[in-house]
């Protein structure tokens, strides 16, 4: 019989959407709550004590009340295969994409390697909280099955895809519309819904897609419409000039994915800070779900994401680090950011809507809400323990805390993977 593990200490809880209606309403912690998983599976959430008490056999991990126990992290939108070049220095979109991302993609074309950088980007982001992951590979299909088999072998959640180019890259970059198609065909069949692993369907972005590509991985996606779709829009304003140039005929920028069978529900757009009106009323519409950025976004200088305005129009926003053109594997400094450019938008996020976004927003996203980001029954066991008291600096500030809001809100702002404390990956604490 498996052993039960009981973890007891503060309890982030979830009830609703924090960004929907008033915080208090949607998030609160259980300060002397319990988690009990067993399997890889969390089996109870309640009291502390009463859970205790009822399965006195449990192995018990007990933190502090300078600790709070919450959802592993998850971020929705990275690149793994730029883990290398993270924080290039001073380049905008195109040239960002030139100068440092094709390059090291092109060094992913060996195997060894993309499985080198496959494991070291899942151990630096697990230093650092993040449980389940959103990639974006290489064309290279063995680099999508380096991160599909390092991410099995620690037991993680994950999603990714071959990326398909085939145009404005470089020659070894480029796939063609038959090959996109068959390479990713072949991945999905392998990978998705095997273990913790599902599949996106990933055009990198309508640059460097032909018609012919993006018309491809949309029959593609009508042949599976239960993986996801993740794509780039409206990031930079540079960018949407030069897609209306490559798509004359096309409405705006989403047009240019939505002629071709590439908007859906379970469609990710990344970054999507300066859309038009009709693009707002299709993503809403099609319940489709945008990803945050905003490491990235003042990083490369792309603009400040309305997070108050789309949320408010329902819909779903999920939050990532974009590594590598985002400058920290950390969800906490990508929750500092979100709080920053809410601030320059004049609707700064609240603690518990920051946390909330890093985990059960950004799970929801990825149509896996019902499987990781909140700590309840039935759920995968995931979990980041976070020392709210982990730096001098953050102690002191923690001291004069009036909640734990406050106290959450130092190690949102100052933390960095110092205040992980644990993480626990599918039920099993990660050495």
């Amino acid at each position: 019989m498996t052993k039960q593990t009981l973890i007891l200490g503060p309890v982030l809880r979830y009830t609703g959407d924090p960004l929907r209606g008033p915080w208090q309403d949607a998030v609160s912690v259980d300060s002397a709550g319990g988690v009990l998983i067993k399997d890889g599976w969390i089996i109870e959430v309640g009291s502390g004590a009463a859970l205790q008490e009822a399965h006195p056999q449990a192995d018990l991990h007990h933190y502090n009340s300078d600790h709070l126990i919450a959802p592993g992290f998850v971020d929705a939108h990275v690149h793994y295969p730029q883990t290398a070049i993270i924080a290039s220095w001073g380049k905008r979109l195109i040239d960002w994409l030139n100068s440092y991302t094709f390059p090291e993609e092109m060094r992913l074309s060996d195997p060894e390697y993309a499985h080198q950088i496959a494991g070291r980007y899942l151990d630096l982001t697990l230093a650092h909280g993040t449980t389940t992951a959103a990639s974006y590979c290489t064309i290279h299909p063995h680099s999508a099955d380096a991160l599909f088999e390092a991410a099995a072998a620690r037991g993680q959640r994950i999603v990714a895809g071959k990326t398909c180019m085939d145009r404005n890259a470089p020659d070894s970059l480029r796939d063609t519309a038959q090959s996109a198609y068959d390479d990713s065909k072949a991945l999905i069949d392998k990978w998705h819904g095997k273990g913790r692993a599902g599949y996106a369907i990933t055009p990198r972005f309508s640059p460097t897609s032909t018609p012919d590509q993006l018309a491809a991985l949309g029959a593609l996606w009508a042949e599976y419409p239960d993986c996801l779709m993740q794509t780039h829009l409206s990031e930079q304003t540079d960018e949407i000039a030069w897609v209306k140039e490559l798509f004359p005929q096309a409405r705006d920028y989403l047009d240019t994915y939505e002629a071709h069978g590439l908007l859906g529900e379970r469609g990710l757009y990344g970054h999507a800070i300066h859309l038009e009106p009709r693009e707002i009323d299709r993503l809403r519409d099609c319940g489709a779900a945008l990803v945050h950025c905003p490491t990235s976004n003042t990083f490369i200088g792309s603009g400040l994401f309305d997070m108050a305005g789309l949320t408010a129009r329902g819909i779903p926003v999920g939050l990532a680090t974009d590594t590598g053109g985002g400058s920290s594997f950390s969800m906490l400094r990508t929750m500092a950011a979100a709080y920053e450019v809410g601030q320059l938008r004049g609707t700064p996020l609240h603690a518990a809507q920051l946390i909330w976004l890093a985990t059960a927003g950004s799970a929801r996203s990825l149509h896996i809400g019902d499987k990781i980001g909140s700590l309840t029954k039935g759920m995968e066991a995931d979990l980041t323990v976070l020392n709210l008291s982990s730096t001098p600096a953050i102690a002191q500030r923690a001291d004069q805390a009036s909640d734990i809001w406050e106290s959450l809100f130092a190690t949102i702002m100052m933390g960095d993977d110092r205040a992980i404390a644990d993480v626990w990956v599918n039920g099993q604490k990660r050495p």
